[in-house]
């Protein structure tokens, strides 16, 4: 099933990427410029230099799933704070996606559970 949460980890790559390349283009990149494993299930995000275009890459049981979502209007902007090849938050991610940007933002502490 095709599925994304915020049990996933997602990674934005620091670059532009030609949004002509496919899953396995992507993986390549994934591989050779981040030096990461592009099959252990986390979630790579990918920009066009317009910031117009965005893909998901995630490998599955089976094979890779891509997302894509092209703006007809508008552009995507980056999370303020976002270093290269930044892992972003589940909220993050869809504030990207949705357009919404926060000028100021306070996180307060919350405890987590972690299992071993």
């Amino acid at each position: 099933m095709f599925s994304l949460n915020s049990s996933d980890r997602y990674l934005l790559y620091k670059g532009d990427c030609d949004m002509r390349r496919g899953a396995y283009s992507l993986s390549g990149l994934v591989r050779n410029e981040l030096r990461r494993n592009p099959l252990n299930g986390d979630v790579f995000v990918f920009l066009n230099r317009r910031r117009t275009c965005i893909k998901l890459l995630r490998w599955e049981s089976g094979g890779f799933v891509l997302f894509s979502k092209h703006l007809e209007k508008g552009t995507y902007t980056r999370p303020a704070g976002t270093r290269s090849d930044a892992v972003l938050s589940w909220a993050e991610l869809v504030l990207m996606i949705e357009g919404i940007v926060v000028k100021k933002s306070v996180q307060k502490p919350r405890y987590q559970l972690f299992s071993s």
